[in-house]
């Protein structure tokens, strides 16, 4: 099982909000739909697949 990192991570009221909305309409907590997201953002940059061992929520 992959160790997770915990960061401090900052974000404005609005963007949190926003977020907040996303993450409920995807069934997830606001921190799953951020590392989700993250992850996505990376598989793009790099043109291939993380490995994810458990579920994206």
């Amino acid at each position: 099982m992959d160790e997770k990192k915990q960061i401090p991570l900052r974000l404005s009221k609005a963007l949190y909000t926003e977020v907040s909305k996303w993450a409920e309409d995807d069934f997830r907590s606001v921190n799953g739909q951020i590392e989700y997201l993250l992850t996505e953002c990376v598989k793009r940059r790099k043109g291939n697949p993380l490995d994810k061992d458990d579920d994206e929520g």
